[in-house]
């Protein structure tokens, strides 16, 4: 969007250049990358990157200063998984953005999701500083947001997972973390705060404590930086280890609850100029006649999984009457392809990254982007397989 930086970038692009940041990036990490690396950053003019920040920030004080909804949302955790000690606020937030043209031209951002779950902390600091080094990028250019850069930024992450606890004691928990694709930001992670990823399943539960395993010895874990995704413990019928409605003697960076409260259900909650209208399936008395216009989404899923544009008759159908409250309908929203590539122009979806810091802060901190490159239906990266000058990349602001 920076045209200039844009018509440089693609310039003087080789393939070589893109393999060559293909493998440092992998070592960089420690890891091979499954999921699919952009050839190109992207760059942002400050005003949108901040606009967007903002918008983010009032779309969750809407919602975190509102009695009504938090008693609305007390109905979207399972009983199972209630989970005891709930913290007054998420300790991480991501609000993702399309980029859209205005009526006038302009292009603005308009709200896509959001979510009170940890994104890629670790990987996306690595992937700007690989961009970079690897495409001879100039070094001054903006990637941190709210005024940090790469040590202060380091300082507030490492605060905020490990907070005043030993690492030892301290465990990033996943299904399974070496399997993830997420494994290059659990092992960045890893590095960065001092701590450990642990495989969930490898937890003990004695008394009111937990416990992990290293090296033969027996080492007490007093907070979790969670990265398990209940919808996939549910999914795969996962029998953990311990009760997660026990009352145990551990903290959680990044209380689970908030996984539910923060998410697709709060779409229809929220009235903000960024929000596309939103309604729960069981509120609606049938689909609007320009159903191509619309998404029908299940609540709780990651990825994209579930999703159906231009839904039919039948697709509501096959949802029993008892589960239409876990799905919403969603105005579709256009995205602008406003990446010029060499394969064509290509869309943008931005992911603004919050940290809210145990102190006082009054509300969340904008700390990173994330972006999606895309020229399918879905933005994900497993939704564009096959094709190149898309997947995962890192913004820059000017």
């Amino acid at each position: 969007m920076i045209e200039s930086l844009r018509r440089e970038f693609n310039r003087s692009f080789t393939p070589q250049k893109y393999h060559s940041f293909l493998s440092a990036l992998d070592r960089r990490c420690g890891t091979h990358i499954k999921f699919r690396v952009a050839e190109t950053p992207c760059f942002f003019p400050k005003a949108l990157i901040e606009q967007m920040s903002q918008y983010g920030q009032e779309l969750l004080g809407q919602l975190l200063n509102s009695d009504e909804y938090r008693r609305h949302s007390d109905g979207t955790i399972p009983a199972e998984y209630n989970v005891p000690s709930e913290s007054e606020r998420p300790m991480c937030v991501q609000v993702d953005f399309g980029l859209l043209r205005s009526s006038s031209g302009e292009i603005e951002p308009k709200l896509v999701e959001l979510q009170a779950f940890p994104s890629l902390y670790a990987y996306q600091p690595a992937l700007m500083q690989q961009y970079v080094e690897s495409f001879g990028l100039d070094a001054h250019l903006g990637g941190f947001l709210s005024g940090l850069d790469c040590k202060t930024y380091r300082r507030m992450l490492t605060r905020a997972i490990v907070g005043n606890h030993a690492p030892e004691n301290v465990v990033l928990m996943e299904i399974d973390p070496l399997e993830q694709k997420t494994l290059p930001d659990f092992l960045l992670t890893e590095k960065l705060c001092g701590i450990d990823s642990v495989n969930v399943l490898d937890l003990r539960k004695q008394g009111r404590k937990l416990y992990r395993k290293k090296h033969g010895r027996t080492i007490p874990v007093e907070r979790i930086y969670n990265r398990m995704i209940i919808d996939e413990v549910m999914r795969k019928g996962v029998n953990l280890p311990f009760d997660l409605r026990d009352e145990l003697d551990i903290e959680w960076a990044g209380h689970p609850n908030w996984y539910f409260r923060i998410s697709k259900f709060s779409l229809p909650f929220l009235q903000h100029r960024c929000v596309p209208r939103t309604w729960f399936l069981d509120q609606l008395p049938e689909l609007p006649p320009d159903r191509e216009n619309y998404l029908l989404k299940p609540l709780y899923s990651f990825a994209g999984v579930g999703i159906k544009f231009d839904p039919s008759d039948a697709d509501v159908a096959e949802i029993p009457q008892e589960r239409r409250q876990e799905y919403i309908l969603q105005e579709r929203m256009r995205f602008e392809p406003v990446i010029e590539t060499p394969e064509g122009p290509t869309q943008a979806e931005v992911r603004i990254m919050y940290i809210w810091p145990e102190e006082d802060a009054p509300q969340p901190i904008p700390v990173l982007t994330l972006v999606r490159m895309g020229r399918g239906k879905m933005m994900g990266v497993d939704h564009n397989r096959n094709l190149s000058w898309v997947g995962g990349s890192a913004g820059f602001w000017v």
